[in-house]
């Protein structure tokens, strides 16, 4: 197998070309997901892995007490099938923008909840092209992070459980994803959240708020007026320098106004 060393895009269509692949790169990679909170670099040192695995669409026919499924599948797909049956606990990952690996990477969740809790067991590949399992407990997570996964493993299915049936979990999920489109930017260019929240109570967009930044613009990159948590790319011109350089200025003065020192969300 041949691969090219820097700045490429690799696909990888099953677990058995992964493994050569990880071999092969002996963990000088980065996984790419969906992108959704990353910000690239603008020339890639290592490449990148993009997961592509077939899926049985038959498995997501019927209500099951447990599903086992690829990692690179969209999250959106679990939530169409979360509605269709009123499965109690998938509302926590409502309008997250990501794959199922990328999902539990980083325990993603909403105010609803984190994925953290449905997550029974994992299998991954690791640098050296081996395949493994392990299964999991929420102590194994933290938040916006999982304890499990060393430098060059990656995820490549993951198995999920739920609380049951509710008849009211479907509208609960529609409320939710129209409440998402009313008060985040879902329509604009974004990463998704800059930072991590500390708490409800002391979220990195209310208190960007506060600090009267909510609208500020810097080179094409604008924190938005819809949820100041967010920045939006508005000019296509903005680069990767640009872009850490605003979130720094604000992750400072957000430091300056309240002593708090707030940890990216996104991945650079």
């Amino acid at each position: 197998m041949k691969l090219k060393a820097f700045g490429d895009l690799i696909t990888v269509n099953s677990v058995e070309a992964l493994k050569l692949v990880a071999k092969k790169l002996n963990g000088n990679y980065t996984i790419l997901g969906l992108g959704a909170n990353q910000v690239l670099v603008e020339k890639a040192t290592l490449p990148y892995i993009k997961l592509n695995f077939p899926f049985e669409k038959k498995s997501l026919e019927s209500l099951q007490t447990e599903y086992s499924l690829p990692a690179s599948l969209a999250i959106s797909t679990l939530t169409a099938h979360a509605i269709k049956f009123n499965i109690k606990g998938w509302e926590v990952f409502t309008g997250i923008p990501a794959t199922l690996g990328g999902a539990v990477f980083m325990n993603a969740g909403t105010n609803l909840g984190e994925i953290s809790t449905l997550v029974k067991s994992v299998k991954f590949v690791d640098k050296n092209g081996e395949l493994k399992s392990i299964n999991l407990t929420e102590s194994m997570f933290s938040y916006r992070k999982n304890l499990f996964l060393t430098k060059g493993d990656i995820l490549v299915e993951v198995t999920l459980t739920h609380l049951g049936v509710d008849q009211t979990i479907s509208s609960k999920i529609k409320e939710y994803l129209y409440w998402r489109t009313t008060t985040q930017p879902l329509t604009e260019k974004t990463c998704g959240c800059t930072f991590k929240n500390l708490s409800k109570d002391q979220s990195a967009g209310r208190l960007i708020d506060k600090v009267g930044l909510k609208g500020f613009q810097f080179k094409g990159l604008k924190i938005s007026n819809k949820h100041a948590n967010f920045i939006e790319n508005r000019g296509d011109v903005a680069t990767f320098s640009d872009f850490t350089y605003f979130a720094n200025m604000i992750k400072e003065e957000l430091y300056i106004n309240y002593g708090i020192l707030f940890e990216l969300e996104i991945q650079y």
